[in-house]
């Protein structure tokens, strides 16, 4: 009796979180929807693209392809690695030369060297933006693995006609290439995330992999400084922001694909280290990740168990089914409603195929398992591996390289 009731208490929990986490999400697809039907007074100052590089990722020509061909008046482009003999080099150098565009940006490639005490991503951005082009206005940052629609510049770039804005963010949106379980998985997994963006920009975070800002305003927010010993470029610039009392919006118009495949390894690998990086620089999000998480596994597949259990035993488990079912319906409707939002603004078939839908639809519950498994993950160690490079997060300012190998791929 006692388990009985203590279900029914934590299901009760899990309902009303389940409840706020769906008007969370009506939120998220109202923004989008008014957004997305805003036209922005024209703002298309020459911008500089910074893409870090570091190996070989899936798709990249086609991601490189994709942010030449902006429909943007001028802009240059920078690329910059830490090693001239990344074999990314080679695949840039192809994609310009089969470049079509009538028109398109300068490019210029820049090799960085090695990080010594932060990350080598850091590095790389703080060496291109001093060497950027004076005349550019708005510094743009978009990651390698990133495939941008060709309004994305433009997209990016126009709300900052508000120069009390201070900065403009997009967000990922994984498409798995060739289907799995596991890249499904990754997928419903980080579409979690890309919904805590919306209207409040007080609570908006920088996403590293398509973010814009004024250079005016990131020099006088000292981003730079607030680069110095760590990891993470995006939520280092989130608080040089903050700390200058300036806001982050996010424009839809900008949620960019990523086109990928991964194995389980991956899988727990990428996720594993995106919380590690939460809690050691934003520990306000990991916290309420790790008590939201283990409230529903312990209700949800708990609370399957317990079914089981009653039935086997012959005892009535209606009661408990339902609640279970009512649980689960409220999260499909989540994701499904999130999932329409998003495919009208990424135009790309494989977003919105049959494999996708059933994904996020059913495969929520394990994502928030995953999540569990995560943060626990995040509250025993600090360390990550990115991109071949081993690090110790001790502090949001303090970086310990561990072990830096070549790698080809994330």
């Amino acid at each position: 009796m006692i388990v009985l009731f203590a279900f029914y208490f934590l299901a009760a929990v899990s309902i009303w979180l389940g409840i706020l986490s769906l008007r969370g999400g009506l939120r998220f697809i109202r923004y989008i929807q008014s957004e997305t039907a805003r036209d922005y007074p024209t703002f298309t100052p020459f911008a500089t693209v910074i893409v870090p590089i570091r190996g070989l990722d899936q798709g990249l020509h086609e991601n490189i392809t994709a942010i030449f061909s902006q429909d943007y008046p001028s802009y240059e482009v920078i690329f910059v690695s830490d090693d001239e003999r990344d074999p990314a080099w080679a695949i840039i150098e192809k994609a310009r030369l089969d470049f079509k565009g009538s028109s398109g940006p300068t490019m210029r490639t820049i090799v960085a060297g090695r990080a010594v005490d932060r990350g080598q991503k850091v590095h790389n951005l703080s060496v291109v933006t001093s060497a950027s082009d004076r005349a550019s206005e708005v510094l743009v940052f978009v990651d390698s693995d990133a495939r941008p629609a060709d309004h994305w510049l433009k997209s990016l770039v126009a709300p900052l006609k508000d120069e009390t804005l201070g900065a403009t963010t997009g967000y990922r949106w994984f498409v798995p290439v060739r289907g799995g379980v596991w890249s499904h998985l990754r997928a419903v997994w980080n579409a979690a995330i890309a919904s805590a963006l919306g209207a409040d920009e007080q609570k908006n975070f920088c996403w590293g992999g398509s973010t814009a800002i004024r250079r005016s305003t990131f020099e006088s927010c000292q981003v730079i400084e607030y680069w110095r010993g760590t990891v993470s470029d995006d939520f280092a610039m989130t608080r040089a922001l903050r700390a200058s009392q300036r806001t982050i919006k996010f424009v839809p118009q900008c949620l960019t694909p990523s086109f990928e495949a991964c194995s389980f390894h991956e899988l727990v690998e990428f996720t594993t280290r995106q919380m590690k990086i939460t809690r050691a620089y934003a520990p306000h999000l990991w916290k309420p990740v790790l008590v939201g998480s283990a409230i529903f596994v312990l209700v949800f597949f708990g609370g399957l168990g317990f079914v089981l259990a009653r039935a086997l035993m012959g005892l009535s488990f209606a009661t408990p089914l339902v609640l279970l079912m009512i649980i689960f319906a409220m999260g499909a409707m989540k994701s499904h409603l999130r999932l329409r939002a998003v495919t009208a603004i990424i135009q790309e078939r494989r977003a919105r195929s049959f494999g996708s839908t059933i994904a996020h639809l059913t495969m929520w519950p394990l994502a928030s398992a995953l999540y569990l498994y995560n943060t626990f993950a995040a509250a025993m160690s600090r360390r990550i591996t990115w991109r071949g490079i081993t690090y110790e997060l001790k502090s949001p300012a303090e970086t310990v390289i561990i072990r830096s190998n070549r790698s080809d791929k994330l």
